[in-house]
């Protein structure tokens, strides 16, 4: 496995390109109300990156037909827009990408769509807390499943699971490069395979469901969801580890 590591201008590109990203998701929030559409949802997306010169990473990378992944109550990632029309007490997940002179953002959250549940309230407060307690968990020196592992303990301690066989990844001049971090242990320890250095960007993404979390491919080859068909949630920063410190590139 080789895991690059950035330079000064590497860092530069990566951080203008996902603050586009941030900014989108920013926006998306401001935005998004019942009554709206999945595919007017992309639209706004597709044409916030485009005006902010910038392309919409995700349309046709690897044939994904859409500038946003709109994962809408029990698709985890990887949802296609459609006509599909938002309702009150939905819970969306948006996962935008951004190529900007040669570097790549990425980023994700879930929205709650007018009021929600307590219960979804919970849910996406996993995938959120998870994603940040993985990034005050990051130490230079520390094993990649190390991490992993703990974000597991994390989701399993708040009543939740994993979905399995989906992860984080590296970043940089490709949009998926080494690691994968899942957001749980693979083999028996976590004290094996490569470890964090200054210089590595990279994303993590918790991916939460209630019970199992067994993906299921949709037959459109594309949505993910778990077998238990519950709803779930998606949160995902985009890090680089510098002078010994984590720095969120994906905030505005």
């Amino acid at each position: 496995m080789s895991i690059s590591l950035k330079n000064e201008k590497d860092l530069e590109g990566l951080r203008a390109a996902n603050k586009i990203v941030a900014l989108t998701l920013d926006y998306a929030a401001e935005f998004l109300k019942p009554g709206m559409t999945l595919l007017e949802v992309n639209k706004k997306i597709d044409d916030f990156i485009t005006s902010h010169g910038a392309y919409p990473a995700f349309k046709g990378l690897y044939g994904f037909p859409a500038a946003a992944c709109l994962s809408l109550n029990e698709v985890v990632i990887h949802g296609i827009p459609d006509k599909t029309v938002l309702q009150e007490g939905d819970i969306l997940g948006v996962d935008i990408g951004s190529k900007l002179n040669g570097y790549y953002g990425d980023s994700a959250r879930t929205f709650p769509v007018g009021k929600i549940s307590a219960k979804d309230e919970a849910l996406i407060a996993c995938s959120k807390d998870a994603l940040y307690f993985a990034i005050d968990t990051i130490k230079v020196g520390m094993h990649f499943k190390e991490l992993s592992h703990e974000i597991e303990k994390f989701i399993l301690a708040r009543g939740f699971v994993p979905l399995k066989g989906f992860c984080g990844h590296g970043i940089g001049k490709r949009p998926h490069e080494e690691p994968e971090i899942p957001n749980y242990l693979e083999g028996k320890t976590p004290k094996a395979g490569p470890k964090i250095k200054n210089g590595m960007v990279f994303c993590i993404e918790p991916m939460i469901c209630q019970k199992d979390g067994t993906p299921v491919v949709g037959s459109d080859k594309w949505k993910v969801t778990s077998a238990d068909g519950l709803r779930t949630s998606h949160y995902e920063h985009c890090l680089a580890v510098v002078n010994n410190k984590v720095e969120i590139l994906s905030q505005a």
